[in-house]
């Protein structure tokens, strides 16, 4: 079985955890709504998760809605003292399957107690405030207003540190002068390169980056360069994604998703892949499309 703990670790919160997790979205059904069409794989995914070591599980209560954190009760309950489950609020559901922004006060409160009854705990250990003034990436605006009342759940005992999501440089300087920021969950990966600068800026002061997507999510990651390397290597394109971001930065903390037992094994041999410098490099330049993708 893969050592992930050859990842490394970064602090969540006042935890430390393993660089590599795993995001629970891909366990809903097509468009993460509805319940999977296998539910015993889901089950099982989550339980080998655990098995390999995994502390670390992103999920959120509207993914389904409510499926996905339904299932991590019924493989997970009652959690190991050492697992981080990290769930998101700011966004619903509609009946066709559309995502939708739920910043009220009133809205960001009862998805909270979704994810405590869903998630069968009396306290979140962190929650993300997904901003969705744009659905398309980042959008300047304000979050003082739905911050507030997500630090007000924390000051109440129901959340216990809190994290900004699809945000910008600037979101993330005015919501830590209302609370203190410890994650940032963002679109990054080899080709999608925006928050190379933020990602470093983080990293020295301490707060975790989470890049969502990080194999490209609803497009997986295509190029020349980065199957060249995988060959060379003798391991999959995906895998080589993923040891990129382990080497990128040191407060980047993986959650590759997966509705397969031997795609989760696969995402995690990323731990134990090294990566020479001149495959680095050239893997690096991807996003700056200074070669082909």
């Amino acid at each position: 079985m893969t050592d992930i703990s050859k990842s490394g670790t970064f602090t969540l919160g006042d935890r430390a955890v393993k660089r590599l997790g795993y995001g629970a979205m891909q366990l809903a059904g097509p468009g993460v709504f509805g319940p999977p069409k296998n539910r015993n794989g889901a089950l099982a995914v989550l339980r080998e998760a655990l098995a390999a070591g995994i502390d670390h599980i992103d999920t959120s209560d509207f993914y389904g809605p409510h499926i996905t954190n339904q299932l991590i009760r019924e493989a997970l309950h009652p959690y190991p003292d050492d697992l981080t489950i990290v769930t998101k609020i700011g966004a619903k559901r509609g009946a066709d399957g559309s995502w939708n922004r739920a910043f009220s006060a009133e809205e960001l409160t009862s998805a909270v107690h979704d994810n405590l009854r869903n998630l069968g705990v009396d306290a979140l250990e962190v929650v993300n405030l997904r901003v969705m003034f744009s659905i398309h990436g980042p959008a300047e605006g304000s979050i003082a207003a739905p911050l507030t009342a997500l630090a007000g759940l924390q000051r109440q005992g129901l959340v216990r540190h809190i994290g900004l999501s699809n945000v910008t440089a600037k979101q993330i300087a005015e919501g830590s002068g209302i609370a203190q920021i410890i994650c940032v969950q963002n679109q990054y990966n080899l080709a999608h390169r925006d928050d190379d600068a933020l990602i470093d800026d983080l990293a020295a002061s301490g707060i975790a980056y989470v890049p969502f997507f990080p194999l490209g999510g609803f497009s997986p990651l295509q190029s020349t360069e980065l199957s060249d390397v995988a060959a060379r290597l003798g391991a999959t394109p995906m895998q080589v994604a993923l040891a990129w971001l382990l080497r990128r930065a040191p407060n980047i903390l993986l959650i590759p998703g997966t509705s397969s037992v031997e795609h989760l094994r696969e995402n995690l041999a990323a731990a134990e892949l090294e990566l020479p410098q001149d495959a680095m490099a050239m893997l690096g330049r991807i996003g700056t499309k200074e070669v082909s993708a």
